[in-house]
């Protein structure tokens, strides 16, 4: 499902417009994001944690110059989900088709 999917899926079952629809949205995420750059976590009951992750520093190589390189220490984002959705996912999901090289 790709946002605009979201957005008319939204709007369908609310009967709000697609445009205050797709900006709620945005603003949502717009949110997420700046509270997530001010170091802050968000925590969305039934639903799951934004939260903030440090990368300690480590060895990487740059595989083109065969050369070892260094990684700083970082921050990345990250979506912990609550255990409320990870049961209702488990629950409701249908078994995904395989993959025809055995991954999936």
């Amino acid at each position: 499902m790709r946002k605009a999917d979201l957005v008319n899926t939204i709007s369908e079952k609310t009967g709000v417009p697609k445009v205050d629809v797709l900006v709620t949205l945005e603003s949502f995420f717009t949110e997420i994001k700046d509270t997530l750059a001010e170091s802050e976590n968000v925590y969305i009951r039934g639903f799951g944690s934004f939260v903030i992750k440090k990368r300690a520093k480590k060895i990487g190589r740059h595989i083109k110059k065969n050369e070892a390189i260094e990684i700083p220490e970082h921050f990345i984002p990250s979506f912990k989900p609550s255990k409320v959705f990870v049961e209702q996912v488990k629950e409701n999901v249908k078994m995904l088709p395989e993959d025809k090289s055995g991954a999936i």
